[in-house]
């Protein structure tokens, strides 16, 4: 939940990327931060195997101007999504604001991507909030792969609520902030 501290006219939003193992959710912290100017750039925090995938999580401060007179600092983290870390995703959610669901777009993928998806709608139940009302943008990463399912099909099985989605490329950049913009305007259109 957000964190409004009127007298330092600051608002502080958790959001938090989501999705199966390897489908881009560090890649997409890794662009925002890369792209981000020198003199607002934070510290990218990441918690990572040997192998270089996320243990715990990855996280990135980031204070994204003012909206209505507020400071509005974002708290963008990243779930490991190996099978093995599926508390620590439960715990990472807690609190969140907003999520990105990183779907790898990828044919093989697709069962993946939908045990992910139920899982993060069953975590949302646990912490008390509806999935169909939580703020949320899905982003089909990978689209320039041969194997790539079409947008249609990814909606078909990934989007019925039809959430606002990108299809993205996130090692090249595209797709990433047009995706963090529109969570940023949900969570802050909530608030």
């Amino acid at each position: 939940m957000a964190l409004i501290d009127v007298a330092a006219r600051e608002i502080h939003a958790k959001i938090v990327y989501y999705g199966p193992g390897l489908s881009g959710k560090t890649t997409n912290l890794q662009v925002v931060h890369a792209s981000l100017p020198e003199h607002v750039k934070s510290q990218l925090v990441s918690i990572d195997t040997e192998a270089e995938r996320t243990l715990f999580f990855d996280f990135l401060p980031l204070d994204v101007g003012t909206v209505h007179g507020y400071r509005l600092r974002l708290q963008l983290y990243t779930v490991p999504g190996q099978n093995l870390y599926r508390q620590t995703r439960l715990a990472v959610l807690s609190g969140a604001d907003g999520v990105v669901f990183v779907a790898d777009a990828q044919r093989e993928r697709l069962a993946d991507n939908l045990q992910s998806l139920r899982e993060l709608a069953q975590n949302l139940i646990r912490q008390g909030k509806r999935f169909t009302d939580f703020p949320l943008v899905l982003q089909y990463n990978k689209m320039d792969l041969a194997n790539a399912l079409p947008l249609p099909v990814l909606d078909s099985y990934l989007n019925p609520m039809r959430a606002p989605r990108f299809p993205a490329i996130a090692v090249r950049s595209i797709g990433v902030i047009e995706t963090l913009r529109a969570i940023v305007k949900i969570v802050i259109d909530r608030l």
